[in-house]
C-alpha cells in the first residue's frame, strides 16, 4: 500500500474502518464511568489511545491508524467527556486520575506493556504517564506537542495566534467585556461555570469555534458551531485544566523530568504550521529525549486529520508493528 502523502486525503492513508470486538463502561472510582472499546486483534501488540482536549473524546476514525490484524487497540473517553459520565463534569478530574484510569484500564485488560499514541493533550497525557510508568511504555507515539506551559497557554488564549488570526481572535474576545479581556481563561471560566447551562453552552461554542477554526490549514479560519453537549464537555474540561496548569506542579514538569523517559523509544509528529501548539514545544521535547525522532510534516497543521501527518502516523504505526508486533 502507497502512503506516501502526495494529494490523498487524510482518510486514503488510513486502514479500513472497524467495529470495536469489545466495549464497556468502566467504573474508576469517585463517581466516574468511562467508555472503554477494543478493536483489532485481541490477542495483537496492544496500543492505547489518549484523544486530546482535554474533553475531547475518542473517535471511530482513531482506529485507522494500525493495522488491524497486528495491534489490540484500546480507546477510551476520559473522564467527563465522550461516552464517559458523568458527563462534563471536572468533579476528581485531574491529569493524575487519568493517569490512574490509564493504569486500570491496562489492569483490567491485562496487558502488561503497551503503544502509547497520543495528539495535542494526548500527547501531554501520554508523557505524564510515561513519565510515572515507564516500565508500561513499549513507544510512545505523539502528535502536535503540548507541554502544559505557561508559553503556550499564553499563545494560544494570549493573543499569539491572534496576531495571525486577527479577525477569528475577535470573534473570540469581543464576548468577553473588556476589563476582563487581560486574563480569557479566568473570564471563559466565570461563563463556563456559571450554572446556567444557556450561558455555558454559548460560551463554551466560542471557546470551541477558537481552537477549531485553528486546528488545519484546510480550515483556513473557518469554524462551525459544534454540538452543544460535545462544547460544553469540551470547554469546561479544557479550562478547568489550564486553569489550574494542567495539576502539573511546575511550568516545566515534563521535560524536567524526561530523564524517567530517556530509554523509552519516541516518534514524534509535528505539524510545520500548527497554530495551535507551534513546533518549538516539540524540538524541546526531542532535544531531551535521545531515544526520540522528530519528524517535522511540512504544508500541515495541528489536526489529525492533515493528509501529511495520517501518512507519517500510519508509516509509524506500521514500523512499529514490525519491530514488536511478532514478539
Amino acid at each position: 500500500m502507497d502512503r506516501t502523502a502526495g494529494h490523498k486525503s487524510a482518510g486514503q492513508h488510513l486502514y479500513a474502518p472497524i467495529d470495536p470486538f469489545d466495549q464497556r463502561m468502566l467504573n474508576v472510582g469517585d463517581g466516574h464511568k468511562i467508555y472503554v472499546e477494543q478493536c483489532g486483534n485481541p490477542e495483537g501488540l496492544p496500543v492505547v489511545v489518549l484523544h486530546g482536549g482535554p474533553g475531547g473524546g475518542c473517535s471511530p476514525v482513531m482506529r485507522r491508524f494500525f493495522d488491524p490484524n497486528v495491534y489490540r487497540i484500546i480507546l477510551f473517553d476520559q473522564r467527563g467527556c465522550g461516552r464517559s459520565r458523568p458527563h462534563a463534569s471536572i468533579q476528581d478530574n485531574t491529569t493524575w486520575h487519568l493517569v490512574g484510569d490509564i493504569e486500570r484500564i491496562r489492569e483490567t485488560l491485562e496487558i502488561d506493556k503497551w503503544v502509547v499514541f497520543g495528539g495535542s493533550w494526548g500527547a501531554t497525557l501520554s508523557l505524564v504517564y510515561a513519565q510515572a510508568h515507564a516500565e508500561r511504555a513499549l513507544h510512545l507515539v505523539l502528535r502536535g506537542v503540548f507541554l502544559m506551559t505557561q508559553a503556550e497557554l499564553d499563545w494560544f488564549y494570549g493573543g499569539g495566534a491572534g496576531h495571525f488570526w486577527p479577525e477569528v481572535w475577535a470573534k473570540f474576545v469581543d464576548i468577553i467585556p473588556e476589563d476582563e479581556r487581560g486574563d480569557l481563561i479566568a473570564a471563559y471560566n466565570r461563563r463556563l461555570f456559571s450554572g446556567d447551562v444557556a450561558i455555558e453552552t454559548r460560551y463554551a461554542r466560542a471557546w470551541a469555534a477558537w481552537e477549531n477554526a485553528l486546528a488545519s490549514i484546510a480550515s483556513d479560519g473557518v469554524s462551525g458551531d459544534s454540538p452543544a453537549e460535545y462544547a460544553r464537555a469540551f470547554a469546561r474540561l479544557e479550562n478547568h485544566y489550564f486553569t489550574n496548569n494542567g495539576f502539573l506542579t511546575e511550568g516545566q514538569q515534563i521535560l524536567s523530568n524526561m530523564d524517567k523517559i530517556a530509554d523509552v523509544p519516541g516518534t514524534i509528529v509535528q505539524g510545520r504550521y500548527d497554530m495551535i501548539c507551534p513546533p518549538v514545544s516539540a524540538q524541546k521535547l526531542h532535544n531531551l529525549w535521545p531515544a526520540s525522532r522528530l519528524q517535522i510534516i511540512p504544508r500541515a497543521g495541528h489536526a489529525l486529520s492533515e493528509p501529511g501527518i495520517s501518512a507519517e502516523l500510519v508509516r509509524t504505526t506500521d514500523a512499529i508493528a514490525a519491530q514488536y508486533g511478532s514478539d
